[in-house]
């Protein structure tokens, strides 16, 4: 028996009635993948409230690279709930926010002195970032990516690249913003990754003589891996190029590892893979295992150019936010969850890129590590992007018990974000859910 049990359609009648209530009661903004609500979570499988088992290959957009519910993480939450619950930072200070602060400073990038602080999301540290970029520089313009996402605050909303939904009429918005382009090899119209690399990084140096000169540049902000953008992954010729412009400029490079981090790519950060070490990273999501935290590093002597008081925030680095983190990068060292990300990403690639001999409309199979991504297409030739089928693979995959959810500025790439804990008896079952949902509706 596998660990897919199925007891109902999805929705289930519970499910159902509380989707009416939710009609009701929240408003239609926030969007949801799977159309039911979880009951139960453990390791990579969440059961919903009518006892349907599911495999995520979801995990709360890339937040549980441990898996739902790891045990020492459930642990230590109840050794802290039992001592003391959130005495603020700002107020009486407690142990485990300078022990994770240490722990950060120590695993990421980097041989030089650093420092760390702690927020409640991704856009907050992208948010606070910026603010320290401007502060230690004493310059305004900030440059972010095509298809890149930072958040829905609105400094990050602004630098993010995706109208709808993330920008549509919210604007104004923060100004002194800018895009540069992003390398996509699949979409390009250049021979060789190099061409385009060369192009891009030789227009990134005509932007200072026809936009923004450098002199008024605080910091460029970049996913090593665009996330929502589609997993699209740039070569190393192309970051190393661009932290190149930044340091020759003056410009501070930030990481933003929000999506990437904590060993999804199967380093520890993403920006390892291009042999560039930045000077600030923005971090989140798989940091607490589910627990809202994320947190700022970078360099010491620009981590402490904001005064007293100019950064922070009441819930920002809360003791069970700290401590969920500290056992989440206990567990992925332990657990040589690093080495299982580049597993998880050896079986993907193995399976789909024989796949894609089968269908034509799967354009592009790429992974790093366990960030893994398929892209559909019109057809070959075209590359129009297949919005249409792959929302029906979607809807077949969650009514054969396996959750998955899209990416790309089309919305017309699958994204598996599942988490490094997964068996390999759990990986298989899910990839083979994911591979006849892709046959039954290519051959549709």
């Amino acid at each position: 028996m596998g660990s897919i049990q199925l007891r109902s359609k999805i929705p289930g009648p519970k499910a159902v009635e509380l989707l009416t209530r939710k009609a009701q009661n929240v408003p239609k903004g926030p969007f949801n993948t799977i159309h039911t609500f979880a009951s139960k979570g453990e390791g990579a499988l969440i059961t919903d409230v009518d006892g349907n088992t599911f495999i995520d290959f979801a995990g709360a957009i890339g937040s549980l690279n441990v898996g739902h519910c790891p045990p020492g993480v459930v642990a230590a939450l109840h050794q802290q709930i039992d001592a003391y619950l959130h005495p603020c930072f700002h107020v009486m200070m407690y142990e485990p926010y300078v022990k994770l602060a240490e722990t950060l400073n120590r695993i990421s990038p980097g041989n030089h002195q650093k420092k760390t602080f702690f927020l409640n999301s991704g856009a907050e540290a992208v948010e606070n970032a910026v603010k320290i970029a401007r502060k230690y520089t004493g310059r305004k313009a900030i440059i972010s990516f095509e298809r890149g996402f930072h958040g829905r605050t609105y400094m990050a909303m602004s630098l993010t690249s995706k109208v709808k939904p993330y920008k549509y009429e919210f604007g104004p918005f923060v100004p002194e913003t800018y895009k540069w382009a992003y390398p996509y090899y699949y979409r390009s119209e250049f021979d060789t990754p190099e061409q385009l690399d060369t192009i891009l990084l030789q227009r990134f140096e005509t932007f200072f003589q026809s936009e923004v000169p450098p002199e008024e540049i605080a910091a460029v902000i970049m996913e090593p891996i665009q996330g929502e953008g589609g997993f699209v992954i740039p070569s190393k010729q192309f970051v190393k190029g661009v932290k190149e412009l930044c340091e020759k400029h003056g410009i501070l490079f930030i990481a933003d590892e929000v999506q990437t981090g904590f060993g999804r790519t199967g380093k520890m950060f993403a920006i390892e893979h291009f042999d560039v070490v930045p000077d600030l990273m923005t971090m989140s999501k798989s940091l607490g295992a589910g627990l809202p935290i994320s947190a700022v590093t970078g360099r010491a002597e620009i981590m402490d150019s904001p005064n007293v008081g100019e950064i922070g925030g009441t819930y920002g680095g809360s003791p069970l936010g700290c401590v969920a983190a500290l056992e989440v990068i206990k567990a992925i060292e332990e657990g040589n969850l690093l080495d299982r990300a580049e597993h998880i990403g050896e079986v993907f690639q193995k399976r789909f890129s024989a796949l894609k001999k089968q269908y034509p409309q799967i354009g592009d199979v790429r992974n790093i590590g366990a960030m893994c991504a398929i892209e559909f297409v019109k057809d070959s030739k075209s590359k129009t992007p297949n919005k249409e089928l792959v929302q029906q693979i979607i809807h077949t995959s969650h009514q054969n018990g396996l959750i998955i959810m899209t990416a790309g500025l089309f919305g017309n790439i699958i994204r598996l974000l599942t988490p490094l804990v997964i068996t390999d008896d759990q990986l298989e079952e899910g990839l083979d859910v994911l591979e006849n949902a892709i046959g039954v509706c290519c051959r549709d």
